[in-house]
């Protein structure tokens, strides 16, 4: 397996800061209370995850299906097939209150990581697709939980 890039790889953790942010506003009063005050109650907590989450899910959509255009016949056909699932996905799942659209936002990355599985798979992917992927999606999961169990 090849090493990540920097460019894709620093790009990717800085993608990870409003999960992140969002985790440390739910975990910690104080800085809740300033984000909202200078930033707007909706970029703090799970607000902030929330609707960050459905953007990167279609962003992603969008990733796959460029990928999908590198096949042809039924592999391509399957390949933008799977790859507007995780935009519907957040579309559809991410209502309700913060706890039960958190949770789904989890499951919505974790499937996303089995179509970059599949993508990767088939080759349609950079070699070190999956290194990225499974980092990113470990800490985005990881900062999901905090308001989703805590």
């Amino acid at each position: 397996m090849m090493q990540i890039p920097r460019a894709p790889l620093l790009l990717g953790l800085f993608g990870v800061i409003p999960f992140a942010w969002g985790a440390l506003t739910y975990m910690n009063g104080d800085l809740q209370a300033w984000g909202a005050a200078n930033l707007g109650p909706r970029f703090v907590g799970p607000y902030v995850q929330l609707f960050y989450g459905s953007v990167i899910l279609s962003f992603m959509s969008g990733v796959l299906w460029g990928f999908a255009t590198r096949t042809e016949g039924a592999r391509a056909a399957t390949g933008y097939g799977l790859s507007v699932l995780p935009a519907l996905w957040a579309f559809f799942m991410t209502g309700g209150g913060p706890v039960s659209a958190g949770l789904n936002l989890m499951f919505g990355f974790a499937g996303l990581l089995v179509l970059d599985f599949a993508f990767w798979r088939w080759g349609l992917t950079p070699s070190w697709w999956m290194a990225l992927r499974g980092i990113l999606t470990a800490l985005v999961l990881a900062c999901l939980a905090v308001g989703v169990f805590m």
